[in-house]
């Protein structure tokens, strides 16, 4: 059991961590979420003893074993391999006394121990490790010294997987990997037996992996059973609830003070008022149920474009010449395209970005661009290069010196930058502030195509997810390279492969992408058994009674995706105005209300899946049948 109690951590003279208390089951699985900010890093480093807090203290069994991921990434001559297997101390410190024994008792009770810890497995087990964080058999034994920084911050993460902890800490764990090591990080998570806490933003991680949420907001803990999106369900019904809370005491505070104002003067009615005053006085106020109506992301949208906007022909690119990283591109984009890079760090994603952006130019072959095509590049380099004593309207204001005051602040407004927020300085902007303000920088002309390279490292998930909504709502094209699976799933409709120094479309979904790393069989991106489905002929009789069928299937999964979500808002609005609707709903309690939307919440996300089903299954019997 690990004890958080009455925490309090203040940083600046500022409290970030105000008595915050949870308790956090054996071997739980939790996932600790939060706004940029709240003090999450805060809060796991002092769970490592590593910092102190203001007051409060951490409890956990004797002799626990924490593993935690330094901020210092390895370095020295010592190999990945080598620093791996080195993190488990145990392991280590009995194979260096069994070579010098004290006795032959000593040496058979270390051979025991060390059979007992399955020592003898340790190197499979680190170059196991190792590989799925994307060190190949080469790379795990050069030094560590040869490395970049991001690639040493893997090995450092490999070494806590690797040592035998009974409460893993994982502060960002995905936050340099990309999407292939994720994935493989996620499957591994899976099988952790001991407590972990991971700060995560990845919405699938926190999902697939978690089976408890720790809110951390304002100050305080909330621990919730599930994972993200049952407590996002969760969050929602007290949300609500609390919004109703918040109207009845209004109306309560209006009728007290409409009281007291009419009759505290009055002699035969004084004393009467007198008490209606301490009761007011009593009163806590419940704060106002609000989204941050700053996190928005408003995509302007571009004028049109005929298809192709893009064409490449027998293409090869590179960075020195006689050397291209990318050869054979044959490849076409078109002005409604949605699609995301997959394949490894290092295999040219990157590269095949900033050839399409035109910041590459091609070393053979033939790029064709529509002469119109505007291009919104996002990089991670642009987030660092802003100049920290500028302000976003001095920024944008550079960028845009023709234009407008209105049109420089309605272009900020988009992205949340508006009033006051446009004047301050970048210095004292969150790193998700300023990824925000660099997406705003460079869609000011409202580009055709936006190129996202790994958009996500400095956002929260609420962040995401206002992301996802925002490309969602853009009419221009959008090409994404992201290890967040669920903004790949939620906004890209095509895969591309880089890999073995081409780009080639991938024939399958991201699960079958999942499946193939995993060595689960599935789709291998050449189409597999669904090429084979697709050459079976069908009947006339049998194309039509299929279509009819699907057909069907979506009309009546809309139908109930209507009824639900009318019912479903009907309860939103009596939940905020009880006065607003009658019928059914009339005389019900707010806990029934709120059961009643929970159970219709999740008959609609089967409604929807059910819907999002079978209009996939249409649309692919349609094409194969044309």
């Amino acid at each position: 059991m690990l004890s958080l109690k009455s925490i309090t951590v203040r940083l600046g003279g500022r409290v970030i961590i105000d008595g915050a208390s949870a308790a956090i089951p054996p071997r739980s699985r939790v996932g600790l979420i939060g706004r940029n900010g709240a003090g999450k890093s805060t809060l796991i480093r002092i769970i490592a003893g590593l910092s102190d807090s203001d007051g409060g203290s951490v409890e956990t069994p004797r002799g626990t074993r924490i593993g935690y991921v330094s901020q210092d990434a390895p370095s020295g001559q010592a190999t990945p391999f080598e620093t791996v297997l080195a993190a488990d101390v145990e392991r280590t410190q009995l194979l260096d006394q069994a070579e010098h024994p004290d006795n032959t008792h000593q040496l058979a009770d270390i051979h025991e121990r060390l059979n007992a810890i399955d020592a003898h497995a340790a190197p499979a087990r680190a170059a196991r490790i190792l590989a799925g964080l994307g060190f190949d058999e080469d790379a795990q034994a050069r030094p560590l010294d040869s490395f970049s920084g991001g690639w040493r911050g893997r090995v450092a993460l490999a070494s806590v997987l690797f040592s035998r902890s009974d409460l893993l800490l994982l502060d960002e764990p995905s936050n340099h990997l990309d999407l292939e090591a994720t994935i493989w990080l996620e499957s591994f998570l899976k099988s952790v037996r001991s407590t972990m806490v991971v700060v995560s933003h990845e919405r699938d991680l926190l999902n697939n992996v978690v089976d408890h949420i720790l809110h951390l907001q304002a100050g305080k803990l909330t621990l919730y059973v599930g994972g993200y999106d049952e407590f996002e369900r969760q969050r929602r019904e007290r949300l609500a609830q609390t919004e109703s809370m918040r109207v009845r005491q209004d109306a309560k505070r209006q009728k007290l003070q409409s009281f007291i104002d009419r009759w505290r003067y009055k002699a035969h009615t004084a004393r009467q008022a007198q008490s209606r005053m301490k009761v007011l006085a009593r009163m806590e106020p419940i704060a106002e149920a609000t989204e941050d109506p700053s996190l928005t992301f408003d995509f302007p949208s571009p004028d049109e474009l005929r298809p192709p906007m893009i064409t490449l022909d027998k293409v090869a690119v590179g960075y020195t010449e006689g050397a291209p990283i990318l050869s054979r591109l044959d490849l076409q984009l078109n002005p409604d395209e949605r699609l995301a890079f997959l394949g490894r760090n290092g295999n040219g994603k990157t590269t095949l970005a900033r050839l399409l952006s035109g910041r590459l130019k091609p070393m053979a072959g033939k790029v064709s661009v529509s002469g119109k095509l505007k291009v919104g590049y996002f990089a991670q380099h642009q987030v660092e290069e802003l100049d920290v004593d500028d302000t976003p309207l001095l920024h944008m204001t550079r960028l845009m010196p023709n234009a407008k005051p209105s049109a420089i602040r309605g272009q900020l407004g988009r992205f949340g930058f508006s009033g006051d927020k446009a004047e301050v300085q970048v210095g004292n902007l969150s790193g998700g502030e300023r990824a925000r303000l660099a997406l705003a920088l460079i869609t000011r002309d409202a580009p055709h195509l936006l190129i996202l390279d790994e958009p996500t490292n400095h956002l929260d998930v609420d962040a995401r997810e206002a992301l996802v909504q925002g490309l969602n709502e853009y009419t221009g094209a959008v090409l994404i390279v992201s290890h967040d699976r669920h903004l790949v799933e939620a906004t890209a409709d095509r895969l591309v492969l880089v890999a073995d120094g081409t780009a080639k479309d991938f024939d399958g979904s991201l699960n079958d992408y999942r499946d193939t790393l995993l060595g689960r069989g599935g789709s291998s991106g050449n189409g597999g058994a669904r090429s084979s489905r697709k050459d079976k002929p069908r009947s006339p009789a049998e194309i039509c009674q299929r279509s009819q069928a699907l057909k069907k299937a979506v009309g009546e999964a809309e139908a109930e995706v209507a009824r639900l979500t009318k019912q479903r808002d009907e309860i939103d609005q009596t939940l905020f105005d009880p006065k607003s609707y009658g019928g059914a709903l009339k005389g019900a309690s707010v806990p029934e209300l709120t059961k009643k939307r929970a159970d219709i919440e999740r008959r609609l996300a089967q409604a929807e899946a059910r819907w999002v089903e079978a209009s996939e299954a249409l649309e692919r019997a349609e094409t194969v049948d044309s």
